[in-house]
């Protein structure tokens, strides 16, 4: 007697039938990995949107703003000077120092000045630097005019 297959009993008896009622583990290893992904993608946006967000609180610190004070001015003195950028331009540039070294670069009275700023805390880093060339022709000779020379 020979036996009579039907179709559906030939696919319910497959190997690559896969059941209806769940998922497969590399499925779920995979919604897992994607879950992950985007979990730690919003979670560096949120990170760095924080990080520019407590920048720009913070007064935007350039060397340029101490050449500015000292352009104002009509002698220069050979020597170095340094004091607290809070105490020149306000209590929001607290915690940050100004260096400045005059030098006479020619002796017609031409001076360059190096400027420096740094945080007041920790290592010091600096924050800003740059170098104006300034002619002054009231400054007292310098040390290329057989002047006096450096000062502190």
């Amino acid at each position: 007697m020979r036996m009579k297959f039907r179709r559906e009993d030939a696919e319910r008896r497959s190997p690559t039938r896969r059941a209806s009622g769940g998922f497969t583990l590399l499925e779920v290893m995979f919604a897992v990995i994607a879950f992950c992904t985007a979990s730690f993608a919003i979670l560096a946006l949120v990170s760095q949107s924080l990080d520019n967000a407590r920048r720009l609180q913070r007064p935007m610190v350039d060397a340029g703003l101490v050449a500015a004070q000292l352009s104002i001015t009509n002698k220069l003195l050979e020597g170095e000077e340094t004091g607290d950028l809070g105490q020149l331009l306000g209590d929001s540039y607290r915690g940050y120092t100004w260096t400045e070294d005059i030098v006479e670069e020619q002796t017609n009275q031409l001076f360059h000045v190096d400027i420096v700023i740094q945080r007041s805390d920790g290592d010091r880093p600096i924050v800003s630097a740059m170098r104006v060339l300034l002619y002054r022709p009231h400054s007292p000779p310098g040390s290329l005019d057989t002047g006096m020379g450096f000062h502190n």
